[in-house]
């Protein structure tokens, strides 16, 4: 069978949380993927070994959740196995916030305008380059901060409740430099309304990293930065009640702490 090399068939993790997937080396494979959660997510060769990356959303149900590894041959022939990913639940605290007015009641046009960057990121975020673009390991985009804050916390700003905090918030004063996490390519490095000078950078298997709020972009779109490469300056644009850095991850859509990348092996 192609796919007696594939021992683990329940993998566990949790809410917000990043699943890495490695299976040995098997003589006849041509290629392999994991279907999850309506995806279909490439499972790279990598030297002696195959492997690849899978993001749980924040909002993901807690217990077992079905997914297949699909292997096909060099003959053609595809074989499914099922596995199943264990999410343990996570606690998220709410969060109550005060920001300038226009980012809880923006202005109609604002509002068009929010809309419109939401659907390019979510463009963006739908798309799985089908290849590590990465190096190891994935390192903190602020130097000396080993931890953030406020990743899923439930946001409440002026009053009024809000979506999910879908990042991490690290302290940096203005100014202070910017690093990618790992290597990959700009997608986006422009001022959006709610995040402000934003860049995103693509890693590769549908690993995105988000740093807003900057204060300086140092980069342009299709741009290939390597780990820790400034990539702009710490401020306080958009909406927010100090300068800081929001550090984001989406894993193939899913909204997922960054600081799970640091466990990549």
């Amino acid at each position: 069978m192609l796919l007696a090399a594939i021992l683990a068939t329940v993998f566990a993790t949790s809410q917000g949380r990043l699943v890495e997937m490695t299976f040995p080396e098997e003589a006849g494979v041509k290629s392999m993927q994991v279907v999850w959660n309506d995806k279909r997510i490439p499972v790279v060769h990598n030297g002696d070994k195959w492997e690849t990356v899978v993001g749980i959303d924040l909002d993901t149900k807690p217990g077992d959740h079905p997914a297949t590894v699909e292997v096909t041959s060099a003959d053609g022939k595809v074989e499914r196995r099922p596995i199943t990913f264990r999410v343990d639940e996570v606690k998220f605290p709410t969060t109550k916030l005060k920001v300038d007015d226009q980012y809880v009641n923006p202005s109609p046009a604002n509002q068009q305008r929010a809309a419109r960057e939401t659907k390019e990121l979510q463009q963006i975020y739908s798309k799985i380059t089908p290849e590590i673009l990465w190096t190891k390991p994935f390192a903190t985009p602020v130097a000396g901060e080993t931890k953030g804050s406020n990743f899923g916390h439930r946001r409440v700003f002026n009053g009024q409740p809000r979506a999910p905090h879908s990042g991490s918030d690290l302290k940096a004063a203005t100014g202070t430099p910017i690093h990618a996490t790992n290597r990959g390519r700009v997608v986006m490095a422009k001022n959006l309304f709610y995040s402000g000078n934003t860049v995103v950078i693509d890693h590769g298997l549908g690993i995105y990293t988000i740093y807003a709020h900057l204060s300086r972009i140092d980069v342009k779109p299709a741009q290939v930065v390597d780990v820790n490469e400034v990539i702009g300056l710490a401020g306080a644009t958009g909406r927010v009640t100090g300068p800081h850095l929001h550090w984001g991850t989406r894993i193939q859509g899913a909204l997922v702490d960054p600081f799970s990348l640091l466990s990549i092996e």
